[in-house]
This record gives C-alpha cells, sequence and structure tokens, in this order.
C-alpha cells in the first residue's frame, strides 16, 4: 500500500508526523493504539489524535474501542469483524465472511466479545 498514493487520493497534505502514523499502521496485521506506538513516534499525544482525526473523517482508517477502554485503529484494507477476548483482551481480525443481515441497515464492522481458543484451553 503505497502512502502517497493514499494521501493523493484524499487530496490532503502529507506531513512527516501522518506518514510516520501511516507506515506504522501499515506495516500491522493487526489494530493499535497510541499505547501500541507511541514509542516509535517522535510526536505528542495531541498531534497523533488529530492526525488520527483527519484519517477517520477521510475514510483512510478505522478504529473501534475495546474492552481495556482504549481506542485501536487499523488501515482500512478489506471489510472485516474483530473478536475480542474478554479474558485476555486479545484482538484478532476475522475474515470470514459473517452471515448477518439486518432489514433497512448498512453493516460495516462487528465486533465479537467471547472467550479466544487459548483462554479456553486454561
Amino acid at each position: 500500500m503505497n502512502i502517497e498514493k493514499i494521501i493523493n487520493i484524499k487530496n490532503i497534505k502529507l506531513t512527516n508526523a501522518r506518514k510516520a502514523i501511516l507506515e506504522i499502521l501499515i506495516s500491522s496485521d493487526k489494530p493499535l493504539s497510541y499505547e501500541d506506538i507511541k514509542n516509535e513516534l517522535a510526536m505528542d499525544k495531541a498531534t497523533f489524535y488529530r492526525n488520527i482525526t483527519k484519517f477517520e473523517e477521510e475514510n483512510i482508517i478505522s478504529s473501534f474501542e475495546s474492552n481495556d477502554k482504549k481506542r485501536y485503529f487499523e488501515i482500512q484494507k478489506t471489510k472485516h469483524s474483530h473478536f475480542i477476548c474478554t479474558t485476555c483482551s486479545k484482538i484478532e481480525c476475522i475474515y470470514e465472511e459473517l452471515d448477518l443481515n439486518l432489514s433497512k441497515y448498512q453493516i460495516d464492522n462487528i465486533i465479537i466479545k467471547g472467550i479466544c481458543p487459548k483462554c479456553l484451553e486454561n
């Protein structure tokens, strides 16, 4: 995924802060919170969230809140669901198609909470 192409399509300015955030999110295979990536960024929390808000407005990233009350962010690639373990708080992306139809609703994201296989073993 090309950062410059993403930014150009959305017609927003590419700053060093935006590039750094996008590089981290693109390289990750799971959603990340600010706490997960703050040590990799040379910016304050306000700058991070100002840019995250812009990315969400432009539909470059999506986000959700987990059990730990943290907000998690990921690049919007393909629509998928998330599983959050209520025991260990692990977050997994679920790419299996979930057959859920609600008349008069368009579903963009589903968050499933339960117990992951590893916690079930223990």
